[in-house]
């Protein structure tokens, strides 16, 4: 869902079942708030939407939001100024009281960083937070330009989380220098600008658990703040939503959608993922030609998803696997975002056909209504910022071109990809030349 976000505004997260009650991004009470704000609104932990609205003060925000989301979102009817009871039923996968169980299996989770050790940090707290009783954390340091993180990770974390370094830059070399350290049954991946609900990895377990043809898991990716005009344009623009809604896919039981599996920006994104650890080492891990740090600029996470489904496993997407993303907060890092999108996805789709070259008839079969596809969603991100939700209007200081441009340089991007995915794998095999000669 797409919200008609109006400024900058605080970003906060509510219960429908604890009246009252306010949390930060990430886990943690908070107190106080009021004015105008963004709420992350759940019932019995399982989150519903995203709810715009204004109290006066903080109980009357806390009504307020709630007020949006009884009325906007698919919930039977229950006030949040009675005992809520046992309430609705929330859907499948784990609520707030749901633990893991006695067959949770292990999960490692990697995060790459690069040159930015104070998010690191937030990042690695929210982490250590889990409720999850078998993890651990490895942290990737990708071709960093000084040991700042390496000595934050040793002086302040010690043996709670392993430290590797990938002298190399691309996000797809940083995850497959940690993915043959992980010792769990599942590796999860998350980035360093994000913050994790304590049921995180709880939630991502579950599609596991429930089905063994599952080889993915994705969950949901939310603002962690909405501090200045950039980080607003980016969520107005779509951002990561990708819904809430638990789903499932494979090509055994292909969807309506006549693009699938082709649209892989659909299933999820890489802050917010988990593969069965045996299955992406059998893939290769990461095409290192790929992702952030490349001239590819992105596309890791999709290829990923799309080799999954390929290979005959089943993707599924969990909303209650939730992280916090903190959006670049600059108009310059927001228009190379953009940009990067949509060169991670034409190079995703190059990498498709190398990878599975087998793929190449369903992809020209569906390739004319992916064009059309791919232009009349920017039309619609051209000719408004704004989708369903709560509150209207330009944000100060922002032109009423920002969804136009945006949407340019995604479709600018796209067109580039395929070309920046050649450019990485000629890099990549100069990289592999020089090992070979060491």
């Amino acid at each position: 869902m797409t919200l008609a976000l109006s400024a900058p505004l605080p970003v906060v997260d509510i219960d429908l079942a604890e009246p009252g009650a306010f949390r930060r991004p990430g886990g943690g009470p908070r107190t106080g708030p009021s004015g105008r704000a963004l709420g992350l609104v759940r019932l019995h932990g399982r989150p519903l939407g995203m709810a715009e609205a204004a109290g006066g003060g903080s109980e009357e925000l806390w009504r307020a939001l709630a007020a949006v989301a009884l009325r906007d979102f698919p919930i039977a009817e229950e006030s949040p100024d009675s005992d809520p009871g046992p309430g609705p039923d929330p859907g499948p996968g784990p609520g707030p009281d749901a633990g893991p169980g006695p067959g949770a299996p292990e999960i490692s989770v990697i995060v790459a960083t690069r040159n930015r050790a104070g998010m690191l940090r937030d990042c690695l707290d929210s982490l250590l937070a889990l409720d999850y009783p078998r993890f651990e954390v490895i942290v990737v340091d990708n071709a960093p330009a000084d040991r700042s993180t390496e000595e934050l990770v040793r002086r302040e974390y010690g043996p709670a989380v392993r430290y590797l370094c990938e002298p190399e830059p691309g996000l797809a070399r940083a995850h497959n220098r940690g993915l043959p350290a992980a010792r769990g049954a599942i590796t999860a991946f998350t980035d360093d600008d994000t913050l994790v609900d304590p049921l995180w990895l709880t939630a991502l377990a579950a599609p596991f658990l429930a089905d063994p043809g599952t080889g993915c898991v994705t969950g949901l990716i939310v603002p962690a703040e909405l501090d200045t005009e950039a980080q607003v344009a980016l969520e107005r623009h779509g951002a990561f939503a990708k819904g809430y809604t638990p789903r499932t896919w494979s090509l055994r039981a292909p969807p309506a959608d006549p693009l699938f599996p082709f649209t892989a920006g659909r299933f999820g994104s890489g802050a917010n993922m988990a593969f069965r650890t045996d299955l992406l080492r059998e893939l290769g891990g990461f095409d290192p030609a790929t992702g952030v740090g490349t001239p590819a600029h992105g596309g890791d996470d999709l290829l990923s998803f799309f080799r999954v489904l390929a290979h005959g496993r089943s993707l599924a997407y969990e909303p209650a696997a939730i992280v916090w993303h903190r959006h670049r907060r600059t108009p310059e890092a927001l228009d190379a975002q953009a940009f990067g999108y949509g060169a991670g996805f034409g190079a995703y789709l190059a990498g498709a056909l190398v990878h599975e070259p087998r793929m190449l008839p369903a992809l020209l079969r569906r390739l004319p209504g992916g064009v059309r596809y791919v232009i009349a969603r920017n039309r619609e991100r051209a000719g408004s910022g704004a989708g369903s939700g709560a509150g209207s209007g330009t944000a100060p200081g922002a032109t009423p071109s920002t969804p136009s441009r945006l949407a340019r340089l995604e479709l600018r991007g796209l067109l580039y990809g395929p070309y920046g995915y050649l450019r990485s794998r000629r890099i990549e095999r100069a990289i592999r030349r020089r090992g070979r000669a060491r």
